[in-house]
């Protein structure tokens, strides 16, 4: 009876077997794509696609290709219906696709939806986007179309974006969102440079930048019309679009409505993404039609959520002024500068490390004559956020009223002001704070020594020394550039801020392979007076190991 009871499911695992091994999933992988009138080849971004088996047995499946214009989808062998939901209208013609493709088990399949294999029609039967109807080209290929024109800008105070707009280096960007900046650090990617501020108009809220024109050879200016009778007309209700790139966030685009038009710009229901203001706002037709502004404090609209957009013919004056400056301005420096490491810090990785580590999670400090010194590395900062997190998992649900869902070692540690959203996600990068010192005035001693006389005592009163101006560091007799040169605005009154500084070195850069490691600081008091301090080996060591996961 066993024996036939073995023999029964053996049999069974053998009729069964073959079956679930065929039925195994495989990969289609779709591209759409489709030429321009120069034979570029051009992705087709968010085209939804409905997959269906044949004959259908269920709802289709829904899928978006990605800014590369492909998607990849795991189904099970057999013949499949791949059609799209709408039309897609490029080049002023309507494309859409059906085609069916058999999946075979065990191997990959490929689907290239090109002109060739699509439909074609007159652009009046396409609705898109809604409030974009008969549009000549589809808005979502902007982002392909301008993606590499929109880039990253870096003061010491924020993140902003701004667009190339002249293969002669320049880059066009809102006014406020620089403020008073010399100079600007622009990024391509991959790759930063320097930029001369040529020409600002507070007024027009407008900048101009200029970065070594070789940087732009494969990047397509935005174009910016300053005729007044081709520019488009903008009504209320109407659709735009608008690219930046937001703090440590992926290049993106945002749609939204035109609230009210106004001589000098728009206001719209945009939700502008930190760090993204200074990018290009088109209309869906593809025409630039503005820039956007941040949101000030005391501004009406952003109380309402809206924001103001700066119209793009504002730009057309202060370009002129720069041009003007380009011939006696000496060419910026095209030599790249330092950037982020593209790879994280892996998250598990970082937890091992603060489970393996003793004693607390601030930083290794130092100090010079005016500045206390802070190195601080990711398994500071995100050992302080996960020992708080286990903190306040061990708290009962009886203590609610005591606990604190934000404790003082997160405020104190993570309190970075400005730059505070940055330092979050724990970039993997050696950050360095320079803070003033406290002292207390002349004058104050003689008034607390007035007082004592006349039996009051009086706390000593204390503000600091000087704000931070700037920091250079050796690694060795090699002066160290910084990835970013950070400042931390901190206010110590309605009208007066006092900066420290946040500088963000490469995780390699100070190391024991340095023959010794020394920052020289700068104040705001006395900006040529040098504050050199030698910064002792075995803090260099610790900071060294802390990196060790991360190397390896």
């Amino acid at each position: 009876m066993i024996f036939m009871l073995r023999a029964l499911v053996l049999a069974t695992l053998v009729l069964v077997m073959p079956q679930a091994s065929a039925q195994a999933p495989s990969i289609l992988h779709i591209k759409v794509a489709l030429r321009d009138g120069e034979q570029n080849v051009t992705p087709v971004p968010r085209h939804a696609l409905l997959i269906s088996d044949n004959p259908a047995s269920a709802a289709p499946r829904l899928i978006t290709t990605g800014l590369d214009g492909t998607a990849d989808v795991r189904l099970r062998p057999g013949s499949y219906t791949v059609e799209s939901d709408r039309p897609v209208a490029f080049n002023g013609k309507a494309y859409q696709w059906t085609q069916t493709v058999e999946v075979p088990a065990g191997r990959d399949t490929t689907l290239d939806l090109t002109a060739e294999n699509a439909e074609v029609g007159p652009i009046d039967a396409v609705t898109t986007t809604p409030g974009t109807s008969g549009a000549d080209t589809d808005p979502s290929f902007l982002l392909t179309q301008w993606r590499d024109s929109v880039v990253a800008l870096w003061t010491p105070t924020t993140h902003a974006s701004g667009f190339v707009i002249d293969a002669k280096g320049l880059i066009a960007t809102n006014q406020r969102v620089i403020g008073n900046a010399s100079t600007v650090e622009v990024q391509f990617s991959s790759v930063k440079v320097a930029a001369t501020v040529l020409a600002t108009d507070q007024a027009r809220d407008i900048a101009v930048l200029w970065v070594d024109p070789k940087i732009l050879a494969s990047v397509k200016p935005v174009p910016l019309s300053c005729d007044q009778a081709k520019q488009p007309a903008i009504e209320n209700g109407q659709e735009i679009y608008t690219i930046g790139v937001p703090l440590r966030q992926p290049k993106g685009m945002t749609s939204a409505t035109v609230t009210r038009v106004d001589p000098n710009g728009l206001v719209s229901d945009l939700r502008i993404a930190r760090g993204s203001a200074g990018g290009p706002v088109f209309i869906a037709a593809g025409d630039l039609v503005g820039i956007t502004s941040p949101a000030e404090e005391k501004d009406e609209n952003s109380s309402r959520g809206d924001a103001r957009i700066v119209s793009s013919r504002n730009a057309c004056e202060v370009i002129a002024a720069a041009e003007k400056k380009m011939k006696d301005a000496a060419p910026p420096s095209g030599t790249p500068l330092p950037v982020e490491p593209s790879r994280p810090f892996p998250v598990d990785v970082l937890k091992l490390a603060v489970e393996r580590r003793a004693g607390s999670m601030n930083p290794y400090q130092i100090a010079s004559e005016n500045f206390d010194i802070a190195f601080i590395t990711p398994v500071m900062t995100f050992g302080t956020q996960y020992q708080a997190e286990q903190g306040r998992r061990r708290t009962t649900s009886k203590d609610t009223r005591t606990a604190n869902p934000e404790p003082l070692l997160v405020r104190a540690n993570m309190d970075f002001a400005n730059w505070s959203e940055y330092v979050w996600d724990f970039p993997p990068v050696l950050l360095v704070r320079a803070t003033p010192k406290f002292e207390e005035g002349f004058w104050t001693k003689v008034g607390r020594a007035a007082a004592q006389t006349q039996g009051i005592a009086l706390p000593p009163i204390k503000r600091f020394k000087s704000g931070f101006a700037r920091m250079v560091a050796y690694c060795g007799d090699t002066e160290v550039t910084p990835i970013h040169p950070f400042k931390v605005e901190r206010r110590v009154s309605e009208s007066d801020a006092i900066y420290e500084g946040l500088y963000v070195f490469d995780p390699g850069a100070l190391g024991p392979h340095c023959a010794g490691v020394k920052l020289v600081l700068f104040s705001e008091k006395e900006p040529g007076k040098a504050d050199a301090k030698v910064v002792d080996a075995k803090v260099i060591e610790q900071i060294w190991q802390d990196f060790e996961p991360y190397r390896r």
